[in-house]
Formats: C-alpha cells, sequence, structure tokens
C-alpha cells in the first residue's frame, strides 16, 4: 500500500526528463548488449561477404557497438538529440537531470548534480577494487607454492594484466572521482560544475568502459600483459581489441573530466576565493586534470594505432610494413609515468586537508606545498624512459634520465617535509583519517626510497623485470595512494551520510591492511633481490617461503578491505550521527547543511581568509 508521504514525494518529482524517465543503469546495459549484437551482424555479414579475415574487425565493431549503445541507453544523448530538434531543456527538464526529489533512484541515472556523481564515483571505485582484488587473490593463490597449477600460464597472463588495468583505474579515480566532484565545487563556492552534463557523461563512460575490460577476460583474456607491447599485441586474440576500446574510452572520460574539473575551477571561484586562498586539496584536483589531459592522450593514439595495425593493414607498430615498436614503448611510457602522480596528487591534496585538520594548525609553508605538487607535475613529464633502461633505445640519453629522474625525489621531499611540518607539534586528533595518514607516511618512505634505487642505471640493470620493481610500484599504489584515499574516505564520509565510518571496524582494517602491505611487499623485494622474474606463473624451489609470506600477506589486505567494506556500508544508514561538521573544519564544504542542498549555497559566500586558520583554544570531543 502506498503511503500519504510516498505519494507526496512521488507529487514532487519533477514532471521534466522526457525519455530520461525511463532510462537508467539497467537501460544502458541492455542497449548496450542489444547495439553489440547488432554491430557485430553487420560486421561479420558485411565483411565476410568480401572474403577478407574478419575476427578481429567484428570484435572491434561489437565494442564499438556496447558502448554507443550503453550511451544511448544511458540518455547521454538525449541533450544534444533534442537540441538538434529544437527543443532544448526546460527548467522542469533540468530539475530531473539534477536528480530533484528522487531519492536513491538518481544514483542508477545520468544525473547532472555534483555530488551525486561523487557518490556513484564512490560505488564505480569500490567495484573497481572489488574486481581487481579478486584478481590479485587469484594471481598470489597461484604463487603459493612453487610448480602450483591453480591456472595455466595463459589464464595467469590474463589476470596480471586485467588486474594490473582495473587497479590504475580504480587508483586514477579513487580520490579525484568522489571527492574531486563531491566536495571541490563547494570548496571553491561552486553552485554545481561548469558543465554537469559532461560530468555525468564522464562517470558513465568510465562505467561503459569498464564493462568492455572485464568482458576481455570472457573472450579469451590478454595474455601479452597490461603494457600491451608489439609485437605480441599484435599477435593477441581479440581481448585486444576489447581492451584497446576500454583505453579509448576511459582516455574520452578523463579528457571530458580534465576540461570540466579546471573550467570549474577557474571561472567558478566565489567572490573572494583567489588562488591563494583555495584549499590544497582542490590544487591537487587540479594539477591532476592538466596533467590528466597532456598524458592519457598518447595512450588513446597508441591504442588506437593498434587497432588499425590490427582491422585495417597499416603498420605504425609492425617492423615489416615500416612501423617500429619504439613508438609504441614511447607513447606508452609518456602516459605511463606522469599517470603515477595524476594518481598521487589529489590524494596528497587531501591528506594536507586532513594534516591541518587534525593538528588544528595552518599547512606549514602553503606556496611549498602547490609548488612541491607543481614541480611534481612538471617533472613528471620528463622522466618516462627511466621505464626502457634495458631496452636498448637510445642509451645515450640515459644519463639525463637518470637525472630527471632522481631531481623528482626533492618536490617529492618537499610535500613529505610539510605534511610533518604540519603535523610538527600540532594537537593531534588520532581519528580515523588521521590512523590512514600516518599509515600513508609510513609507506611512501619505503615506496620513495626503493625508487630512487631504481632511478639508478647500474641497479636497474640488475632489478629492472624482477618482483622488486613490483614491490616498489604497490608501496607506491596500494601502500601510499590507497591509505591516503581510504583517509579521504573517512574524512569527507560524514559530508556525504551525516554519520561517522566506523571508527572501531575502520581501525581494525587499518591494522589488518598495514601488516598486510608489510608483509606482501617486504617479502617480494627479498624475492626480486634474490632475482625472482616479473609475471611468471611459477618458480624456482629458492622463492618458496618469500612467495608463501607474500601470498598470506596479500590474504590479510584481503581480509582488512573487506572489514572496511562492511564498515562503509554498515555505516551508512546505522553509524554514529555527525553533524555537519564533525572536524570543526574551516573550507566551504564544512559550512552548508549535510547533506548539501541542490545548489550548495542559499547565499553565495564571500571569502576573506584561507581555510587554514584554527582557534587554538578550540574545545574538541
Amino acid at each position: 500500500m502506498t503511503t500519504t508521504l510516498e505519494r507526496n514525494a512521488t507529487a514532487q518529482i519533477p514532471k521534466g526528463g522526457g525519455l530520461a524517465r525511463r532510462q537508467n543503469f539497467g537501460t544502458a546495459v541492455v542497449a548496450g548488449v542489444v547495439f553489440a549484437y547488432l554491430f557485430w551482424l553487420i560486421a561479420h555479414l558485411t565483411l565476410d561477404s568480401t572474403g577478407r579475415p574478419f575476427g578481429d574487425q567484428v570484435a572491434t565493431f561489437t565494442g564499438l557497438g556496447w558502448l554507443i549503445g550503453f550511451w544511448i541507453g544511458i540518455g547521454a544523448f538525449n541533450g544534444p538529440f533534442r537540441w538538434l530538434l529544437g527543443r532544448d531543456h526546460s527548467h522542469a527538464d533540468d530539475m530531473y537531470y539534477a536528480g530533484q526529489n528522487m531519492g536513491k533512484a538518481r544514483y542508477w541515472k545520468f544525473t547532472t548534480d555534483h555530488k551525486v556523481v561523487g557518490v556513484q564515483y564512490i560505488v564505480v571505485t569500490m567495484v573497481l577494487f572489488g574486481v581487481g582484488g579478486i584478481l590479485a587473490m587469484a594471481i598470489r593463490t597461484n604463487l603459493i607454492a612453487p610448480g602450483n597449477h591453480f591456472v595455466n600460464q595463459q589464464v595467469y597472463n590474463s589476470f596480471i594484466a586485467i588486474h594490473g588495468m582495473v587497479m590504475i583505474l580504480a587508483m586514477i579515480v579513487a580520490v579525484a572521482g568522489p571527492w574531486g566532484n563531491f566536495v571541490m565545487p563547494i570548496m571553491i563556492g561552486a553552485r554545481d560544475m561548469a558543465f554537469p552534463r559532461l560530468n555525468a557523461l564522464s562517470l558513465w563512460t568510465l562505467v561503459a568502459a569498464i564493462g568492455l575490460l572485464v568482458t576481455t577476460l570472457a573472450v579469451g583474456g590478454l595474455p601479452v600483459g597490461w603494457v600491451v607491447m608489439d609485437p605480441i599485441s599484435n599477435q593477441a586474440g581479440i581481448g585486444m581489441d576489447f581492451f584497446a576500446l576500454t583505453i579509448i574510452a576511459f582516455t574520452v572520460s578523463t579528457t571530458v573530466a580534465g576540461v570540466n574539473t579546471i573550467t570549474t575551477m577557474m571561472t567558478m571561484r566565489t567572490k573572494g576565493m583567489t588562488l591563494e586562498r583555495m584549499p590544497i586539496f582542490t590544487w591537487g584536483v587540479f594539477m591532476a586534470a592538466a596533467l590528466g589531459l597532456y598524458a592519457f592522450p598518447y595512450f588513446l593514439v597508441a591504442e588506437s594505432f593498434q587497432i588499425l595495425d590490427r582491422t585495417s593493414f597499416t603498420s605504425f607498430f609492425v617492423s615489416t610494413g615500416g612501423g617500429t615498436g619504439w613508438l609504441q614503448a614511447n607513447l606508452f611510457w609518456l602516459m605511463g609515468h606522469p599517470e603515477v602522480y595524476v594518481i598521487l596528487l589529489p590524494a596528497v591534496g587531501a591528506l594536507f586537508e586532513i594534516a591541518a585538520v587534525m593538528s588544528r594548525k595552518p599547512v606549514f609553508s602553503y606556496r611549498t606545498a602547490v609548488g612541491s605538487m607543481a614541480g611534481l607535475a612538471g617533472l613528471s613529464a620528463l622522466v618516462w624512459a627511466h621505464h626502457m633502461f634495458t631496452s636498448g633505445w637510445a642509451p645515450t640519453l640515459g644519463g639525463p634520465f637518470m637525472l630527471t629522474t632522481e631531481i623528482i625525489s626533492i618536490p617529492t621531499g618537499l610535500f613529505f617535509l610539510v605534511l610533518i611540518g604540519t603535523l610538527w607539534r600540532g594537537h593531534i586528533w588520532m581519528k580515523l583519517p588521521t590512523i590512514w595518514l600516518f599509515g600513508f607516511m609510513a609507506n611512501f618512505i619505503i615506496a620513495g626510497i626503493t625508487g630512487i634505487y631504481l632511478s639508478d642505471i647500474p641497479l636497474d640493470d640488475q632489478l629492472h623485470g624482477t618482483m622488486f620493481v613490483t614491490a616498489h610500484f604497490h608501496y607506491v599504489f596500494v601502500g601510499s595512494v590507497l591509505f591516503g584515499a581510504i583517509a579521504a574516505l573517512a574524512f569527507w564520509y560524514p559530508k556525504v551520510t551525516g554519520r561517522y565510518l566506523n571508527e572501531y571496524l575502520g581501525r581494525i582494517s587499518f591494522w589488518f591492511v598495514f601488516v598486510g602491505v608489510q608483509v606482501t611487499f617486504l617479502a617480494m623485494f627479498v624475492s626480486g633481490l634474490r632475482g625472482m622474474p616479473r609475471r611468471y606463473a611459477s618458480y624456482s624451489i629458492i622463492f618458496e617461503h618469500t612467495n608463501f609470506a607474500s601470498t598470506i600477506g596479500a590474504y590479510t589486505i584481503m581480509i582488512g578491505m573487506i572489514i572496511l567494506g562492511v564498515a562503509l556500508v554498515t555505516s551508512w544508514n546505522k553509524g554514529e550521527p555527525s553533524g555537519p561538521n564533525p572536524w570543526q573544519a574551516n573550507s566551504l564544504e564544512w559550512m552548508v547543511p549535510t547533506p548539501p542542498p541542490l545548489e550548495n549555497f542559499e547565499v553565495q559566500p564571500v571569502i576573506t581568509e584561507d581555510p587554514y586558520n584554527f582557534d587554538k583554544e578550540m574545545v574538541r570531543r
């Protein structure tokens, strides 16, 4: 029986929306599958009639059909189509697309409210970590003992490739996705993002790309590694085409998001919000967006050329046709190293916010913090070839690239010193965000020091291709960025839900994950120093004990992440109420009600100082 309250809520839903009223995630999936089949059928019939091989071409057309169908099914083309018909959105349409009075249904739709998009990114990030984590457990289970045949080498290679790319996607959006959308516009006093429809398009394009990437496992996998280099990638099955389309779609998503973020921050800051008064988190998101606009198109170009080589008889990377694999290697790593800092910078920006609020101190040298992040972003574009020290490409450039790689440790050290200076002699509030912050700092020291070893050519000659490298970049991503992302989640979770993230479960999760990281990756360092190669499905008996330890450590991380997931879900409706400003912070996102209203501010705020001036005598719980 429908209650009076439910009838009233239904009556308040805007009458606009048109076709969008019937579109949601379910219709997107159905339309994607239908269009994928139609494109497969058309390509199969058309190409088969010419007598040419059609397997790879059909796969590419099928993937394109999925993407186009998904966009149509979610409603991404509704606005442009109505504009072409001369019937642009009315106010009621805009309110419907913003999700006004729609309750939980708006989280499954093409919704333009930046806060809804932020919550959608939280869910997408959880799904990505879940998929990547399952694949990681499969990899470590296979390596628990020498000669184990949990999966064969080809399946193992596919697990490595898909795990690697899924986790890269997860890390890229883990901080910038949820919080760059939910809190960044409020932080600068904006009522929404500059381009709300493009904001929703970015999110749902990412979801469509994830669907393609996961499907790769069902069409033969990707047994060529996540760097997908020629010539072996040109010999791979149709999973390679799905992977290439995933990267193209993902680059579209990040490009749209990056343009939107930069435009919002440059044009929509409230009165008095000068560049020197912006919260540091907004600087981290801004620099990551700008760096992504520079870096990710290289990967798009590489994968576009890859598809053309496989389907249209071009030879960009095929040596027998005049192409060169060096072009692909450089295109990939021109993306591959800046991408690390696209991932890191938003997490660092969030940690500066947490450090200042939880120590009740201004950021120690605001300009140094911002300058160090700018230095990281700039130098990250000048170090890509250190990934090719052992490849034989341009050996005379080894010295200059070694130098730029070592120089990048200077801005890295500067932002770390600013973090320490901010915490030093502060009134530290040891709540859940602070605990994960300290975990980040401990792990990042190990990540940074081992990176300096790998920047040295003689050492890299010995360690490249070993588990030492795997341990290093997992300390960067899992030990550092993941800890920063969870700290940000615990910090801003009350602003999304009005409730604290469960402190007890969060602390248990922290210790499982922190101890698991040390066991897993310190043992991996030992394996690498002993000479164990990466990406092997089996290994010599001399690596038995370190691999057993790494696998047990990985299971420990998994337990910790499951506990965190339980805390995240159960706290959403049953957690301890937090109020609108539980941390007694000064930035604008804490000055609005929880949850924030549709347009964030009833009256546009005026800024007169930076957000890091705290009352030292303030009494806290």
